[in-house]
């Protein structure tokens, strides 16, 4: 596979900083970018400390503004975007402040819409463009107490679809990846909110709410997610656009 420039939102922790690190080691130069600027100089550290190409970057993908400003300063042009930031509140809706309810769907679908945009001429003018969204199992199914979060990831599948078509006539494609739970700090923190919001013990919230719905009972690790954003960027997967992909141990084929 060629040597491409990959950006990432998010990547300063958890799945990003996952995904970066593992396609990095393949040889790719990653554009890590993060609201927290020390948080992605950290994961781009590490990268060129392994002896990878990385570059840093301060982006919040709420803002035209910062977007902006991140595309002036990136050292070479973007091949592949991984919108993976992101975040979570756990409350049945009648206690959700609708502040946070928006703010969930402005980084998670709003800001996926704009940085897209933002990308795409880009990749036009040059004949090729691979763009991974992160979803989630949520994209495809519900739990409670989670609203926005489900709001805003099924809004990803609606969103790929269009630009699938919308991008047909060259070699671009969009996907979504829909896995079930990675150990991530933000998982950590649902895990602690689902066990006070439900009642339960930490233990019976990883057992009985996560992982009980997948058959393999595993959570889902950060290789086997950067290893299917490889396969989507190659020319094997050139016609694959608009799709999710599914990464979620059997749950969604019973």
């Amino acid at each position: 596979m060629a040597t491409r420039c990959i950006l990432i939102t998010g990547a300063g922790s958890g799945i990003g900083a996952g995904i970066a690190t593992e396609l990095a080691a393949a040889g790719h130069h990653l554009v890590v970018t993060d609201v927290n600027h020390e948080s992605a100089n950290a994961v781009a550290a590490g990268i060129r400390d392994a002896g990878g190409s990385a570059e840093a970057l301060v982006l919040d993908v709420t803002s035209d503004d910062s977007v902006a400003a991140a595309l002036a300063a990136v050292s070479r042009p973007v091949d592949v975007l991984v919108n993976n930031a992101g975040l979570q509140h756990v409350a049945p809706l009648e206690e959700f402040p609708i502040a946070k309810w928006d703010f969930l769907v402005q980084v998670m679908l709003v800001g996926v819409a704009r940085l897209t945009r933002a990308l795409l001429p880009g990749m036009r003018a040059r004949g090729f463009g691979r763009i991974v969204n992160v979803g989630s199992i949520h994209s495809l199914v519900a739990s409670p107490y989670k609203s926005a979060y489900v709001a805003a990831k099924h809004g990803l599948v609606g969103f790929s679809k269009v630009v699938a078509l919308e991008t047909a006539d060259t070699d671009i494609t969009i996907n979504t990846l829909c896995p079930t739970y990675v150990k991530t700090p933000l998982v950590d923190r649902q895990i602690a909110d689902q066990a006070r919001t439900r009642g339960i013990p930490e233990s019976q919230v990883v057992s009985d709410v996560m992982l009980k719905p997948m058959p393999k009972g595993v959570f889902i690790e950060y290789d086997e997610l950067a290893g299917t954003t490889a396969f989507l960027m190659s020319h094997a997967a050139r016609n694959i656009t608009g799709h999710t992909l599914e990464i979620d141990g059997g749950w969604t084929v019973q």
